[in-house]
C-alpha cells in the first residue's frame, strides 16, 4: 500500500459545514474535508485564538493528506460559533469542548481515537494539550504549533494585575484587546492583509481564559511527563506572541517516547501562515504520515508504580528531607503551627485527631461551613476549607453525582432496577445526597467501609434524610473474593477517594478485578482519580493520614488509572475534572471478564 505521500495529489476536497452540541447544549460549528472514498483515518485541527477553521483551509490543502478526512471547529465564542467574541465560562469549559468535538468526529464518521492526529496552534494548542494531559484520549499523536505556553505581555506584573481586576469584578465579564499586529504574526505581506481584512476574526480576548490558559501551561510545564502521545513540537525563534523558554521547557519534560521539536529561523508566531510556511506543512505532513504507519500503542503503564516520573516523585517525598535543608524547616514550621493554632480551626481539628483523608474530615469538607473557636477559628477554617485541594474535592463530589445520575439514567433504560454498591463509601454522603434527590425510584445500595465509624456516620445521615433503600455493611475494598460475592449483584459500582491513596497497582487492580467479578457485562464503574495536586509536597511533609502516618500519595496520571480500569475489564466512556486539574471522574462500562 503506498504512503500517503507518494499518492497523486488530488484536487483540493471542498469542506463540507456542520454543527455539533457540545457538553452545555451549545451548538458548535465545524468544517469537514471528506475524501469520496469514506476514510478510516482523521486529522482534527484546532486554530490559535482569535481565529476560526477558515483560516485552516489553505493549511488542509497544503498538506495533501488527500485520503485522510480532516475536521476544524469554530472555538466557542470564535468564528461561526455562538458566545461572546474571545469568551467561555472558563478555560476548563474549552478543553471539555475540545473533548466533545472530538468524539463527535470518532462517533460520527467511524473513524477510531487510535485513527486521529490532532494538529493545534497557540491557545488552541494550549487547549488541546491540556485535554491530552487531564482526559487522556488514545488519540495516534499530536503535532503542537507555536503553544501560547507563557504570552508575552510586556507589562510588567500582568497577570496578577489582572488577577485582581477579576477579584473586584467577581461575576463580571471582563475582556482585553489583543496588541498584536498582523505584521507582528508574519512576514507575508498578503497574509497580513487577509488577516486584516477577516470580519470573522476578533481582537478581544476575556479575561478568565487569558488567567485560565496561563494556569493550565504552567500545570502542563510541570507536568509534561503525562503526555506520551508522539508529539511535534514547531516554533519560531521571532516570535513576538510567546515565550520560546517555555516551549522549550514543555518539550524537554514531554513524557513521549516518540518527540521532535523544530523551530523555524527568524519565522513570526503564525508560522502557519509565514513566508515560508511550506516548510512547515512539509514538517507537519511528515510528522502525520510517520504517526500513521507506526503501530497505536505505547507502553504499558501497569507497572508505573515501580518506576517513571510519579514513582520517583513519591519516593522522593517519602524521605526525610537533610538536616541542613531550608525546605525542612520551613515544612516542620507549618506542621507546628497547623498543630497549635489551627486546632482553633474544627476542620484542621478533625484532621489531627481522624487524619486529614478519613471519611470524618471529608465530611466536613463536604458540609462546607466554617466552623471554629471563636471568630479567628472560623476564618481559619474558611481559609482551610476554600484551599484547592478541598474546593476540587466538592467539585469531585457534583462530577461524582452527575455520573452517578448518567449510570442510573442508562441502566433505568435497559429495564432493571438499580443497584449500587459503593466499596469505600466512608459516610457515604454522595449517594445518600442522589438517592435522596432521586427518592422513589426503583434504587437500592450497598454502602461498604472499612471504618465502622464511617459506617455509623453515614447510618446517621441516611436516617436523617428518611432513606430506607441504603444498607451498610463492614468490607474491605481490596478483598477480591469479598467484592466477588457481594449480593444483589450490582449494576453500578463506585470507587471514590480510595485508590489516590495507594501506591500499589497491583492491590488497585485486585479490587478493580473484584467488582468486575460481581458484576455482570453492560454494568458501570464509577471511578476517581488524581493525575495532579498543587500541594502535594505540603500534604506528604506536614499532614498525617488515617494512620498517623505522613500522608504522602503516588500520583496516578489519568492514562495509567485507565489502563487499570481497562485491564480489569471495563471501558472508559465518559469523564469529567475540576477547573485546576486536580481530581477526575470517570464513567466505564463492563465490556468483559479478565482474570
Amino acid at each position: 500500500m503506498a504512503s500517503i505521500e507518494e499518492r497523486p495529489k488530488a484536487p483540493p476536497i471542498v469542506p463540507v459545514e456542520k454543527t455539533m452540541l457540545s457538553w452545555d447544549g451549545v451548538e458548535l460549528f465545524y468544517r469537514a474535508w471528506l475524501p469520496e472514498q469514506k476514510a478510516d483515518r482523521a486529522v482534527i485541527l484546532f486554530h490559535r485564538g482569535h481565529e476560526h477553521s477558515g483560516r485552516l483551509a489553505d493549511v488542509v490543502a497544503g498538506l495533501h493528506l488527500d485520503d485522510v478526512a480532516a475536521f476544524a471547529w469554530d472555538a466557542r465564542g470564535h468564528g461561526r460559533s455562538p458566545g461572546e467574541r474571545g469568551y467561555a465560562p472558563s478555560f476548563g469549559c474549552m478543553v471539555r469542548d475540545v473533548d466533545c468535538f472530538v468524539r463527535h468526529v470518532s462517533q460520527t464518521y467511524g473513524i477510531p481515537y487510535g485513527n486521529i492526529v490532532v494538529v493545534a496552534h497557540s491557545v488552541g494548542a494550549v487547549t488541546v494539550a491540556t485535554w491530552v494531559h487531564d482526559y487522556a484520549p488514545p488519540i495516534r499523536a499530536l503535532a503542537l504549533a507555536t503553544p501560547a505556553l507563557r504570552v508575552k505581555l510586556y507589562v510588567p506584573l500582568a497577570i496578577p494585575a489582572l488577577r485582581l481586576m477579576q477579584w473586584f469584578k467577581r461575576g463580571k465579564k471582563s475582556f482585553i484587546t489583543s496588541y498584536v499586529k498582523a505584521k507582528m504574526l508574519t512576514h507575508d505581506a498578503e497574509q497580513a492583509a487577509r488577516y486584516d481584512g477577516d470580519p470573522l476574526i476578533a481582537k478581544t480576548i476575556a479575561v478568565n481564559i487569558l488567567l485560565g490558559l496561563h494556569d493550565a501551561a504552567t500545570r502542563l510545564i510541570d507536568d509534561a511527563g503525562a503526555i506520551r502521545v508522539p508529539t511535534l513540537l514547531l516554533a519560531g525563534n521571532a516570535d513576538w506572541v510567546v515565550k520560546l523558554s517555555a516551549e522549550d521547557r514543555f518539550f524537554d519534560r514531554l513524557g513521549s517516547p516518540a518527540k521532535r521539536m523544530r523551530v523555524f529561523n527568524g519565522m513570526y508566531h503564525d508560522i502557519l501562515h509565514e513566508k515560508d510556511r511550506e516548510l512547515v506543512w512539509e514538517e507537519l505532513r511528515r510528522f502525520i504520515r510517520e504517526a500513521f504507519e507506526r503501530p497505536a500503542s505505547l507502553p504499558s503503564l501497569l507497572s508505573a508504580d515501580e518506576h517513571g516520573f510519579t514513582y520517583r516523585e513519591y519516593e522522593q517525598l517519602g524521605r526525610q528531607l537533610p538536616w541542613l535543608s531550608p525546605r525542612r524547616w520551613y515544612w516542620a514550621l507549618s506542621r507546628l503551627v497547623l498543630n497549635t493554632g489551627g486546632r482553633l480551626s474544627r476542620g484542621i481539628r478533625i484532621g489531627w485527631q481522624t487524619g486529614f483523608d478519613s471519611g470524618k474530615s471529608l465530611d466536613h469538607i463536604y458540609e462546607n461551613r466554617a466552623q471554629g473557636w471563636l471568630g479567628i477559628g472560623r476564618l481559619i477554617d474558611w481559609f482551610y476549607l476554600n484551599g484547592p485541594g478541598w474546593t476540587g474535592i466538592r467539585q469531585r463530589k457534583i462530577h461524582l453525582q452527575r455520573l452517578l445520575k448518567q449510570a442510573i439514567g442508562r441502566v433505568r433504560e435497559s429495564g432493571e432496577p438499580v443497584r449500587i454498591l459503593d466499596v469505600a463509601t466512608g459516610c457515604g454522603r454522595y449517594v445518600l445526597d442522589t438517592l435522596a434527590e432521586l427518592r422513589g425510584q426503583p434504587i437500592s445500595a450497598l454502602l461498604r467501609d472499612w471504618t465502622p465509624a464511617n459506617l455509623q456516620l453515614g447510618k446517621q445521615i441516611a436516617a436523617r434524610l428518611g432513606l430506607t433503600n441504603v444498607t451498610f455493611e463492614p468490607g474491605d475494598a481490596f478483598d477480591r473474593r469479598s467484592l466477588a460475592n457481594v449480593q444483589p449483584a450490582p449494576n453500578v459500582a463506585i470507587v471514590s477517594g480510595l485508590y489516590e491513596l495507594f501506591p500499589s497497582n497491583t492491590q488497585v487492580l485486585e479490587s478493580l478485578r473484584g467488582i468486575a467479578d460481581a458484576m455482570q457485562p453492560g454494568g458501570y464503574l464509577i471511578y476517581t482519580g488524581q493525575p495532579w495536586h498543587p500541594q502535594i509536597e505540603l500534604i506528604a511533609r506536614v499532614l498525617p493520614n488515617r494512620d498517623g502516618q505522613p500522608w504522602v500519595m503516588r500520583r496516578r496520571t489519568q492514562e495509567e488509572l485507565d489502563q487499570i480500569v481497562a485491564a480489569a475489564g471495563f471501558e472508559k466512556i465518559a469523564m469529567e475534572i475540576d477547573e485546576m486539574g486536580i481530581f477526575t471522574v470517570s464513567l466505564a462500562r463492563r465490556v468483559g471478564h479478565l482474570t
